[in-house]
């Protein structure tokens, strides 16, 4: 059973990614399931730290990206997600390829959700592991932000 409660379209998601770090750092959306979203990045001069590995802020960058996409994904409309909390376990170096992360939800509340994100090199090895804690917020309507004012 899926967990989507809006459709996703990877071409969409990934023409969103225009000017934004997710662009900048080459992440690209590859594919879904009814429980995982998952996405590409190179591992090359721009994803790298000074001594010429994948810098581990790239890999958080890919997760949370994943992460926080997905967590709104598996909200209805007039709610969003934002981050609240993340970590990350850096267990393999790489200095060139790509890396595919998927992230799965551990818990997904109505307040809260919990995101797990694997990130793998192309023989499947882990690379990072990272957990991502999300804030599930109501939008505020314009009624009230009128009577607000």
């Amino acid at each position: 059973m899926s967990i989507w409660k809006r459709p996703i379209d990877l071409e969409v998601l990934n023409k969103t990614s225009k000017n934004t770090l997710i662009e900048h750092l080459n992440i690209i959306y590859t594919e879904f399931g009814d429980d995982y979203i998952s996405a590409t990045m190179p591992v090359c001069s721009f994803t790298h730290q000074p001594l010429g590995m994948l810098h581990g802020g790239a890999s958080v960058v890919l997760a949370e990206t994943l992460g926080s996409v997905a967590a709104n994904f598996c909200v209805a409309e007039g709610s969003y997600c934002v981050g609240l909390d993340i970590n990350a376990n850096h267990v393999r170096s790489m200095r060139s390829g790509h890396v595919i992360g998927t992230a799965k939800p551990i818990h997904l509340g109505v307040s809260t959700q919990v995101w797990q994100i694997n990130i793998t090199d192309d023989r499947e090895r882990l690379v990072c592991t990272s957990r991502l804690t999300i804030a599930v917020k109501n939008k505020k309507s314009t009624t009230r932000r009128k009577e607000a004012e």
